[in-house]
């Protein structure tokens, strides 16, 4: 592959402080992570986002979580048309192979594809329209929400209904896939909802008695 290149040196320096510090104190734990294999207790899906760092949130070491990342955090419909579903994958192999006891949708504040979303369903992004627009097309699952939010005060009330909101269309959209149905009626798996403020580092959690995200 000619396009390819050598990797910039700051994170080849970055590799290498981590491998002669983090790896060299817990070679034990890496080989026994890479000979045993991985044993995950919880499955996160979040969003791309650079700065939501779902392992340093809640301080993690490799092993605990898979974690699987696309744009806002969205779980699509099941739909096993034959097409390529790289959430929808990751899910099937966290529940029915890893068999994770726990399952995170972690929204945030000032999401990109939230914003997307709702320009594009105002109209003022027609890019997203194209039917070659990845974004757009991917961002469909959440129309819905820029019509059941049109009762906010302000366009920023607006935005963070609409992302607390595209975490509980996710977690609407998991129960459609009959392996994770199964297991939250077993009680084998749980579902959980998060929204995190990126400025403030408070973290939301759905509360469904509530009807309501509560800050944990």
């Amino acid at each position: 592959m000619k396009d390819a290149r050598p990797l910039p040196q700051y994170l080849v320096q970055r590799y290498q402080g981590w491998k002669a510090t983090a790896h060299a104190e817990n070679k034990a734990w890496f080989r026994r992570l890479a000979e045993e294999g991985q044993r995950p207790r919880t499955m996160v899906i979040s969003c791309c986002d650079s700065r939501v760092h779902v392992s340093a949130m809640f301080r993690a070491d490799g092993g605990e979580f898979f974690i699987h990342r696309n744009i806002a955090a969205l779980v699509p419909p099941y739909a096993p048309d034959g097409g390529n579903h790289g959430t929808s994958a990751a899910i099937e192999y966290a529940v029915t192979v890893l068999k994770v006891a726990n399952l995170l949708v972690v929204g945030h504040s000032r999401c990109g594809g939230i914003k997307g979303c709702h320009d594009m369903c105002a109209g003022l992004a027609p890019e997203l329209e194209e039917k070659t627009s990845f974004i757009g097309r991917w961002m469909d699952i959440l129309r819905p929400s820029y019509d059941r939010t049109e009762g906010a005060a302000t366009e920023a009330d607006r935005l963070e209904a609409m992302e607390k909101d595209a975490v509980l269309v996710s977690l609407e959209n998991l129960m459609t896939f009959p392996y994770v149905r199964a297991a939250v009626e077993a009680e084998e798996l749980a579902l959980h909802g998060l929204w995190k403020d990126i400025a403030e580092g408070v973290v939301e959690c759905y509360d469904s008695e509530a009807g309501r995200f509560v800050a944990i």
